[in-house]
């Protein structure tokens, strides 16, 4: 089916929408603020001068502020170039031989660690505990559990008392990527047990290039980058400064507005209101799952995923098909396929994520073109 077919039909409702706040957010007011004052600005933070030292005051008021979000010492956080970087120091840097990982992860974790053993999830989308139980009970070798705090394509938020306890009663570590959690749900590092939370910057309206490994102070870790030992050894080079006081400045503005992940569920629960009253079969996956509160992946059966981003696009809407890829191209889901729903299922699902700016007008606006693609599909299925 072309991803013209309904264009002429979409472009009437007018400016832009952009809803795929999963992918990245849009830099916040007072991110760039700080941002434009850093850039005038110059020092190296592992020099001894006055303007090194300078740096290192940004420095580490960005390590507070960062700590602060995720309720962690700023002596637990590990800058580093952002997610990926941040998962792949965790996971490579950890020394533990055996690695089980769910079946749902990012794909900047699951290549960063190919051989993994892959823990499966149910059809709502959560990590099947029964089945890692298994897993751990077979293993001689100190292993690592590495299960993502939220989904980026499901919104599903995961167990992850539950994971912590079941790791610790085989003397496993824990990690989680909390990159799609953070700013969305409440995060206290110290009290979830972790061992190890990767988290970044562009997706709380921070800069793109920046994130964080937060990290117990007493596990230990195996620098992937050597060079000058900045981050206590645990991450060489030079400090992005501008990044992490972008970094920072998204944090404490995050931590000043809890209000704003209320406002993103009521967008979601408005949209997906929306689409079923016209269309009561419409397939929400992991509906009844707990999810992020911006977060809706919804398939419209017999229409690739690739026409509906591409048609809406056209239309003036933003939305994604699972996660964004360095390539630009679109995949089929292995989240989906991992949840058994399918392939039909997983090559034909997008993902709606509201985030700050976004409106109910707007809301309005993507659900009724929504709405145009599944009657159209309906029509000539």
């Amino acid at each position: 089916m072309s991803a013209n077919f309904a264009i002429e039909e979409l472009d009437r409702y007018g400016p832009r929408v952009y809803a795929d706040h999963n992918a990245t957010t849009p830099i916040l007011p007072v991110v760039a603020k700080a941002l434009r004052a850093a850039l005038l600005e110059t020092g190296n933070p592992s020099s001894v001068h006055s303007a090194g030292r300078a740096a290192r005051r940004k420095l580490e008021t960005a390590r507070r502020q960062v700590a602060g979000l995720v309720g962690a010492s700023p002596d637990e956080v590990i800058f580093t170039s952002g997610g990926t970087e941040a998962d792949c120091l965790a996971l490579r840097g950890s020394g533990r031989p055996r690695l089980f990982v769910s079946a749902i992860e990012h794909d900047a974790l699951l290549n960063a660690v190919p051989d993994a053993h892959l823990i499966p999830v149910t059809t709502e989308g959560y990590v099947d505990l029964g089945a890692l139980e298994a897993m751990l009970q077979v293993t001689d070798s100190p292993a690592l559990v590495s299960v993502m705090w939220a989904n980026n394509e499901t919104g599903v938020v995961q167990r992850i008392a539950e994971v912590v306890a079941l790791a610790r009663e085989y003397s496993a570590l824990v990690h989680s990527d909390a990159v799609q959690a953070l700013g969305k749900l409440e995060i206290d590092f110290r009290a979830s047990g972790l061992d190890m939370m990767s988290i970044s910057a562009h997706k709380i309206g921070g800069p793109a290039g920046v994130g964080a490994l937060v990290l117990r102070e007493e596990v230990g870790l195996a620098a992937q980058i050597s060079g000058g030992g900045q981050e206590r050894g645990r991450r060489s080079g030079t400090e992005n400064i501008l990044g992490i006081v972008g970094f920072g400045a998204a944090a404490e503005e995050v931590v000043s507005n809890p209000a704003a992940a209320t406002e993103m569920r009521i967008l979601r629960d408005k949209f997906e209101a929306l689409i079923l009253k016209d269309a009561p079969n419409a397939f929400i996956l992991s509906r009844g799952a707990r999810r992020l509160a911006n977060t809706t992946c919804v398939a419209i059966p017999g229409m690739l995923a690739e026409t509906q981003v591409m048609a809406l696009d056209l239309g003036g809407f933003a939305v994604s098909a699972g996660a964004a890829c360095s390539s630009g191209k679109i995949v089929t889901s292995h989240v989906i396929e991992a949840m058994g729903l399918g392939e039909k299922v997983a090559r034909c699902a997008i993902r709606i994520s509201w985030g700050r700016g976004n409106t109910e007008v707007e809301v309005e606006r993507l659900a009724a073109a929504w709405l145009s693609l599944y009657k159209r599909a309906v029509e000539t299925s």
